[in-house]
């Protein structure tokens, strides 16, 4: 009996033991389906190639050919800058050299561009065509034709140009919306004088300044763009222009894969501008402004490094509405500023002849000025200061003559002559030759001026102090600490 009740224990356990390897065998290969599905999904959204929608605009991208009236110039910032533009100081800033090395014996630029309308505007960078005598396109057939200059602007070293190619052209539109970070970008240019190039890449970063010129926030692209990209289009995968190449960060002179896009939706503003008028307005309401740094907010007792401090007022509709030197702008409007940048941009895209609503923070009190915004003017050449040669030691560790002393300082203020290297002036930032105009709304007459402040100021429990002062010609504010 023993025997006959071990033996159906046995069969009875590999029952169980089969039943549960099929349990599991089952679950096994549900989840393998499960997981092949999922491949399947993200194999059917992710790129298999770029052909279609390159077949489809390509033959809208075209190469640019400009007999220039200097030798030996390269546009895709390969070639001479103009001294003191914003791609000349972003260059220098990284301390990059420019190279330039055309073809011997070779007067044409290269760049490119890409139409915009079937009648035959082309969009392209200003740098490309600016000393331009005669320019030429080459379609994406090969064929060639002359253009002609409709409109250019300096300031988003953007440009429309007009070709005489017959027919209906192919042409491109812009993106209507931001791209994404990490999204998929396709530049086409001309690279080298080649012709027509593909390259792939993505967004690595928005929003960049490259240099102190206010009206663009470039797109970083991490794609192949070289000397020749200049003035071409960078598409989506769905076929929409994103930005225009315009500048590479560049240390040998060829491309390490970082270069800067002018955004489609600024593209879009100056072209209007450029086929009705040939030029650019901006709003303007004549006010230099600076950032709010966490020093200049402690200084004013802000809440946060927030909003475009008010460094020099011209004469302009601000002036006249009772905008004063330090007052910081938080809002025109609804809108809300963050920056210098941010206020720049918003009022040059309003129109001249608009009445806004400033919305500043003064002493600490919010405040509200109308006023109508005028035509931004074009920028007068501002003339370096001469620097002085003897004078007194301050209490923030610099030596201070009167400005009246020094040809060419003017009458107001104390030029600093030397500054103690680790002193708390070194540290916040100022320079040699610098007028000491004032110390906050104060004005500073004598080195002694400025003692007794600091001294004031420190018996008041304040950490940091505000000094403005003019450099190069340009009124700003300074955060010193005296903590």
């Amino acid at each position: 009996m023993t025997a006959i009740c071990g033996g159906a224990g046995a069969r009875l356990l590999r029952i169980i033991a089969l039943a549960a390897m099929t349990v599991i065998f089952l679950a096994l290969a549900e989840t393998s389906l499960a997981f092949a599905a999922e491949v399947d999904a993200v194999g059917a959204n992710a790129p298999h190639g770029f052909e279609e929608v390159i077949e489809r605009v390509r033959p809208a991208v075209v190469g640019i050919r400009v007999k220039t009236e200097q030798r030996g110039q390269e546009v895709a910032r390969g070639q001479p800058l103009p001294p003191g533009s914003f791609l000349d100081r972003f260059f220098r800033q990284f301390g990059m050299q420019i190279p330039t090395d055309p073809a011997p014996g070779s007067d044409l630029t290269v760049g490119a561009g890409f139409l915009v309308s079937g009648d035959g505007y082309i969009v392209t960078n200003e740098h490309v065509v600016a000393s331009g005598i005669e320019i030429e396109v080459t379609m994406d057939d090969g064929k060639i034709y002359p253009a002609e200059i409709i409109g250019s602007d300096p300031q988003t070293d953007l440009a429309l140009i007009r070709t005489s190619a017959p027919g209906d052209l192919p042409y491109v539109r812009l993106a209507a919306k931001e791209p994404r970070i990490g999204e998929w970008v396709l530049p086409i240019g001309n690279p080298f004088g080649l012709g027509g190039t593909v390259s792939a890449g993505i967004v690595s970063a928005r929003g960049r300044d490259i240099g102190e010129e206010p009206y663009n926030d470039f797109i970083q692209i991490d794609a192949p763009v070289n000397k020749g990209n200049s003035g071409g289009p960078t598409f989506n995968v769905r076929g929409e222009v994103i930005g225009v190449n315009t500048a590479i960060y560049s240390p040998s002179g060829g491309s390490v894969g970082v270069a800067f896009d002018i955004p489609a939706d600024v593209v879009g503003l100056v072209l209007r501008q450029l086929r009705e008028k040939g030029h650019v307005t901006r709003g303007w309401v004549g006010v230099r402004l600076q950032e709010v740094t966490p020093g200049i907010a402690d200084a004013l007792s802000l809440k946060k490094a927030q909003g475009a401090l008010v460094a020099q007022l011209d004469e302009g509709p601000a002036a006249k509405q009772g905008v004063e030197v330090g007052d910081v702008i938080t809002f025109v409007d609804d809108q809300e500023m963050r920056n210098p940048r941010d206020f720049a941009r918003t009022v040059a895209a309003i129109v001249p002849g608009t009445v806004i609503n400033l919305r500043l923070l003064r002493n600490e009190r919010e405040i509200a000025i109308e006023m109508t915004v005028a035509e931004l003017p074009r920028a007068a050449k501002i003339e370096q200061e001469e620097q002085p040669d003897a004078g007194e030691r301050s209490a923030l560790g610099v030596t201070l003559a009167p400005a009246r002393s020094v040809s060419g300082a003017g009458d107001a203020g104390m030029v600093i002559l030397d500054i103690k290297p680790d002193s708390a002036a070194a540290v916040g930032g100022l320079q040699v030759g610098d007028i000491v105009l004032s110390f906050g709304k104060r004005p500073i007459g004598a080195a002694t001026d400025l003692n007794k402040m600091v001294n004031e100021a420190r018996t008041q429990g304040k950490r940091t102090v505000l000094l403005r002062i003019k450099r190069a010609g340009v009124m700003s504010f300074v955060a010193v600490s005296i903590g």
